[in-house]
């Protein structure tokens, strides 16, 4: 589709320089490293591994006709999930990819809710992302 309307030319330049300065910012690259690192981390890799195989195997016990479901195996594989689940949240490259992964959804909520509100005739000046407090000040965007 070609555009000959200038000012969407304009519009779609400026979208495209604010990509290449969002992939700049700070909370961009410590989000793509983080992400890296929890890639590159081999024992978290296995736990995820171990987690997917458990709700794999659960899906296919709870698939089965209810008579030939085993309930001790349900319960079982269950524990062992919620165990896994503990232990991926807790690993320290999941937890710095998770924080590193809440402050870039802050700036991704804060710049999509100014270009919505520009859409929505607020002045983009002040418009802005108001988000409920999380209780952590590390990944706010400022009080509402």
């Amino acid at each position: 589709m070609e555009m000959t309307n200038i000012n969407e030319m304009d519009v779609i330049a400026l979208t495209r320089a604010l990509g290449k300065k969002i992939q700049q910012e700070d909370v961009f690259v410590n989000y793509q490293l983080a992400k890296q690192n929890a890639d590159n981390d081999e024992e978290l890799q296995r736990i995820i591994s171990a987690f997917s195989d458990k709700r794999t195997a659960l899906s296919e016990e709870n698939e089965k006709p209810e008579e030939e479901r085993n309930g001790e195996k349900i319960r079982e594989i269950s524990r062992e999930m919620r165990r896994c689940y503990g232990e991926i949240m807790s690993n320290q490259s999941m937890m710095n990819y998770n924080d590193a992964k809440d402050a870039l959804d802050v700036l991704i909520n804060r710049v999509s809710a100014i270009i919505q509100k520009s859409f929505d005739g607020e002045d983009p000046e002040t418009a802005d992302y108001s988000p409920s407090c999380s209780g952590s000040c590390a990944t706010c965007g400022g009080c509402g």
